[in-house]
């Protein structure tokens, strides 16, 4: 029994040393010589922008140049509108489009669904955005704001700004009893505005696409609350044996629409975490939302949002890690870099 203690004691003292950058590589386990993790960051809770309540007015399309929309500033802006699919359908045959989401004639997407030209579509980075729309020109129109989600891409506009929507959504711009009054018109003048996307009940979830393999992932994000896009996704694997987070994130690539991939020689290691950031700036840490046995085709959803009212533990900007409630692992966010890598150390002997 000494002697295992004394085993057990002379290895701390190694970690002790691996700890502070004197790892002896060539004579102790590679479980001994990982690099200490990076020293935790402040997290700051992300936050959603309130809409203000500042009078809107109508800025024609013709007055803007720019390659974006200015409709994030609470102003109405001109455009036109067509319609597409079934009257009471979400627009595509397969109820999908150059987004990638699947299944937009069902909750939450409800199809309240709309192509958008570039402008709007963004080259993909403008997929999951939400906007007002309403029509005051025609005699059917209601004048009632409704709201609609970017899910595919005009490729003829007919405008500056152009919103090809679904035949739900075109006709819920109607007076109570004229929509398809309203759908005979083809094409419309409309007026839209940028709004924050809400998602009751829900949480960002991460879709794993068919195809994906060991050397290759592609996951599709969905239902972020506030901007509703993503414009840059990131990730983090896991190390072995224990499937700790390596602390280290790896920018993956827009692949189309909202799906971002990730290729790779050797295997990529789950569990992966990743980290969603909007148009805004805010990013949102998903830890180890994506297990290590994951399976093409299947939905992770994580317990983040993009929410002021989440706890700082979870919703985090640019932070490193994050706990989430799916977490087993300790962290010790309040002890230095070198004592956290020594309690892995201690951790790894105990359950020899």
């Amino acid at each position: 029994m000494a002697a295992v203690i004394s085993s057990a004691v002379v290895v701390a003292l190694f970690c002790l040393l691996a700890a502070h950058g004197c790892c002896g590589c060539g004579f102790l386990p590679d479980l001994f010589c990982y690099p200490p993790p990076p020293a935790p960051t402040t997290n700051v809770p992300a936050t959603n922008v309130p809409a203000t309540n500042v009078p809107a007015t109508i800025v024609p399309a013709s007055n803007s140049s720019s390659g974006g929309t200015n409709a994030d500033d609470g102003s109405w802006i001109a455009a036109r509108a067509t319609w597409y699919g079934a009257p009471n359908g979400a627009g595509p045959y397969d109820n999908g489009g150059a987004c990638g989401f699947k299944n937009v004639n069902q909750y939450p997407f409800s199809s309240m669904t709309s192509c958008g030209n570039q402008p709007i579509f963004k080259d993909g980075k403008g997929c999951g955005a939400c906007y007002q729309i309403r029509c005051l020109a025609h005699r059917a129109c209601s004048g009632v704001p409704e709201t609609v989600i970017i899910t595919d891409m005009n490729y003829y506009p007919v405008s500056r700004y152009h919103f090809d929507l679904s035949g739900t959504a075109f006709g819920r711009m109607a007076k109570y009893g004229r929509n398809d009054e309203l759908r005979h018109a083809g094409i419309i003048d409309m007026q839209f505005k940028r709004v924050p996307c809400q998602y009751p009940g829900l949480t960002v979830t991460f879709r794993v696409q068919h195809g994906s393999n060991p050397n290759y992932l592609a996951i599709l994000v969905e239902y972020e609350d506030g901007d509703g896009d993503a414009v840059q996704v990131d990730i983090m694997e896991s190390r072995l044996p224990d499937r700790v987070p390596t602390g280290f994130w790896t920018p993956m690539k827009e692949s189309w629409g909202s799906i971002w991939r990730l290729d790779r020689l050797r295997p990529l290691q789950g569990p992966f975490s990743l980290r969603v950031t909007d148009e805004s700036g805010r990013s949102l840490v998903a830890d180890q939302v994506i297990p290590a046995f994951w399976q093409p085709n299947a939905a992770y959803r994580s317990f983040v949002q993009f929410d002021e009212t989440l706890p700082t533990s979870l919703v985090t900007s640019g932070a490193n890690s994050v706990t989430s409630r799916a977490s087993r692992r300790l962290v010790l966010p309040m002890y230095s870099g070198p004592l956290t890598y020594l309690w892995r150390c201690v951790r790894s002997i105990l359950s020899l």
